[in-house]
């Protein structure tokens, strides 16, 4: 599968093999607004589609885990998927990678295998790709991770997954005052203490940095214009890479004295820049403004 699809009151199912990345599976869904559910019995698919049919475009996109965590009850899955197919939007997606690299992720994490008992890490993956290749042979989408990072699988999820034109990152573009402190979830800081103060300005004095004549004032300062050029210009990249490697959000702090002028215009202007860029989702928060 490598077309977008519109996956609008559809339900998947992520299964696969222990350690083979359905919890980073899961995890990429959730971010891209599928309401998932983890270790689902196979018994409560037929439940969970009614509740999702009854309220109302509430769960539009469902997903839930289903694997061997569910013991005796999973041997049931693919009766149950065969029987829920005929008459529901239901995909299966199905992890796997190659037995070496499971034993490796399970020696890294110092975790046993669910169906190990008593035997070895082996053991207990050639017993779990007993009991899911039934379900396996029917899934929709199959992927192999034994060469994926967990950024690399997110990717793909979300390449697979995410409805057309949503946004593969998110930022905030914060203003701030320094003198109440950084903010501490900033990923990017830049300072605008070079500008010229409009607190000085009688005029200005009372307005902030969202009224027009606070924004023109700042922006027609020396180094104002080329500042936002070559800053939002920087930021390109940092997105970009913040895309490939599956990074939801970040915040971008612009800060001045008092979070009330500078900062405020110069946030406004880079927001507008920034939603030039392609997949990129922006918003505008002033943290400080309305403060004494």
């Amino acid at each position: 599968m490598s077309d977008a699809t519109d996956t609008r009151g559809e339900v998947l199912i992520v299964t696969g093999m222990s350690g083979a990345g359905r919890s980073t599976a899961a995890n990429a869904l959730e971010d891209h607004g599928w309401y998932v559910v983890d270790n689902l019995p196979p018994q409560m698919l037929r439940p969970l589609l009614e509740l999702a049919g009854r309220v109302d475009g509430q769960l539009p996109r469902v997903a839930a885990v289903v694997d061997v965590r569910g013991g005796e009850m999973f041997a049931e899955t693919a009766q149950i998927v065969h029987q829920l197919r005929e008459s529901n939007n239901l995909r299966i997606i199905f992890l796997d990678a190659s037995d070496e690299q499971l034993v490796r992720r399970f020696e890294q994490v110092r975790r046993p295998h669910p169906l190990q008992a008593g035997g070895t890490l082996l053991d207990g993956i050639r017993e779990e790709r007993r009991q899911v290749q039934r379900i396996r042979e029917r899934s929709d989408v199959t992927i192999d991770t034994t060469n994926l990072n967990v950024h690399q699988l997110a990717n793909r999820i979300a390449d697979l997954f995410q409805e057309d034109g949503a946004p593969r990152h998110r930022t905030t573009i914060m203003s701030f005052g320094f003198k109440y402190g950084l903010p501490v979830d900033a990923d990017l800081v830049a300072d605008m203490r070079f500008l010229p103060n409009p607190f000085w300005v009688d005029d200005l004095r009372p307005l902030t940095g969202e009224d027009q004549e606070v924004s023109d004032y700042v922006l027609s300062q020396p180094g104002a214009r080329e500042f936002l050029d070559a800053y939002a210009e920087a930021i390109r990249p940092v997105i970009e890479g913040y895309q490939r490697e599956n990074k939801s959000h970040s915040t971008i702090a612009v800060g001045c004295t008092g979070g009330k002028h500078r900062s405020v215009a110069m946030a406004r202007a880079l927001a507008e820049r920034l939603r030039e860029l392609p997949e990129l989702q922006v918003r505008v928060s002033h943290r400080d403004l309305g403060r004494e």
